[in-house]
């Protein structure tokens, strides 16, 4: 599951027909200076002005700032961007034209593990949780569609009467069309809000896309949001590039404080010697893998990312008995970063964990090995050593 901010989120509400309202996505005062001199709805409407990050309680954090002319607006964009939080850094504003309304709604499509559930409420805003049990619901099963007839039930049930009512299952398809087309998890707006022309304006848009699905859509363009509450490293958007490019994939994500990197081949392996790690009270540095059989460089990419992490004492190389995946290959790119890394000052005093198993297994382990002539810490196992040995004897290790 892949989060999408709320600007490209928009963009995509627009591109199935939801009316949103005008906005633009800043990362500097100088790019927004210049937005506001081409933009006549930015010189003459109400505005609102919002960090654009994966953050919950923005207004708590007072990062959502509403009701402002372009000056104060331009101010606005001038404290925020920079702002440095906890774990994040602000990088983006977004600002949007305010829509004067009197009534907030809620609609949302969500995947369940038997079709999608459309949701609408008159409660929206702030009031929807408190509000929870009148969210009305069509379960549509897998495979089919909801029809006209059903959309149209379900906003009278809800509670919207006459022409909002007809509008409201006209918005709650499109919303459907968006989430079907768009490969989606889960699409919800809160609030939608009528405007002074009646019509139904999504103000707020919280989207998560099958991030597998990149491959269908050419207009994704934009980066994903970060799911843990910070926005991505510089280190884990070069790794998210590379991913998208290649055969195969390679991850990775940062937890500072660790003292223990990760560089697993596989998802199950990665979770695997994660979990072993911290149930012997080691503190990871990182999660990542590599698996599908992707290309050297690749592996090489992940692999200087994972050198250049603060503090490190050791390296888990590790993986089951790979299918397809080459062990030579993958291995020549590991080889490679750590050459360079070693070429940089970095990995004083790290020892090296190496346990592995397939295609060209004993090319891969062999040249591993011939690393401490180079004057690596670097201890290598094959197939014979069970999984997690390594975790135990880096534990063990001073």
């Amino acid at each position: 599951m892949a989060k999408v901010l709320e600007g490209p989120g928009m963009g995509l509400l627009r591109k199935w027909g939801i009316s949103t309202p005008n906005y633009v996505v800043v990362s500097s005062n100088d790019e927004f200076e210049e937005l506001s001199k081409v933009n006549d709805w930015l010189q003459k409407s109400k505005l609102v002005v919002k960090a654009h990050e994966a953050l919950g309680s923005r207004f708590k954090l007072g990062l959502v700032k509403v009701g402002l002319d372009l000056g104060a607006a331009k101010s606005a964009v001038k404290e925020m961007l920079g702002k440095q939080l906890e774990s994040v850094t602000i990088r983006e504003v977004i600002v949007s034209e305010a829509i004067d309304h009197k009534e907030e709604y809620y609609a949302s499509v969500k995947s369940t593990r038997e079709g999608v559930d459309v949701m609408v409420t008159t409660y929206g805003g702030v009031e929807v949780e408190a509000n929870w049990e009148k969210v009305k619901k069509l379960a549509v099963e897998i495979g089919e569609s909801p029809t006209d007839a059903q959309l149209a039930a379900l906003s009278k049930d809800a509670g919207f009467s006459g022409d909002t009512a007809k509008k409201m299952a006209e918005f709650l398809k499109k919303l459907y069309i968006c989430f079907d087309n768009e490969d989606a998890q889960y699409l919800e707006i809160n609030p939608v809000v009528q405007n002074s022309n009646g019509d139904l304006v999504a103000l707020d848009a919280v989207t998560l896309l099958d991030g597998d699905a990149k491959f269908r859509h050419k207009d994704w363009t934009f980066p994903f949001a970060a799911e843990f509450g910070r926005a991505y490293t510089q280190n884990e958007e070069e790794v998210m590039a590379v991913d998208a490019k290649v055969k195969g994939s390679v991850k990775l994500i940062e937890i500072p404080g660790g003292n223990i990197a990760m560089l697993p081949a596989g998802g199950g392996a990665s979770v695997y010697y994660s979990d072993a790690v911290v149930a012997r009270g080691g503190k990871l540095a990182n999660y990542a893998e590599y698996s599908g059989d992707p290309p050297d460089w690749a592996v090489e990419v992940l692999t200087e990312k994972v050198c250049s992490l603060p503090d490190i004492k050791h390296i888990i190389v590790g993986g089951a008995i790979a299918n397809f995946t080459d062990v030579k290959k993958t291995f020549g790119g590991i080889i490679n970063a750590f050459r360079k890394a070693k070429g940089e000052g970095k990995l004083k005093g790290v020892k090296i964990w190496v346990r592995r198993g397939g295609p060209n297994e004993l090319q891969g382990l062999a040249a591993m090995r011939a690393l401490q002539e180079e004057g690596f810490d670097i201890h290598v196992f094959d197939r014979t050593t069970p999984l997690t040995d390594i975790v135990d004897m880096a534990m063990a290790a001073k």
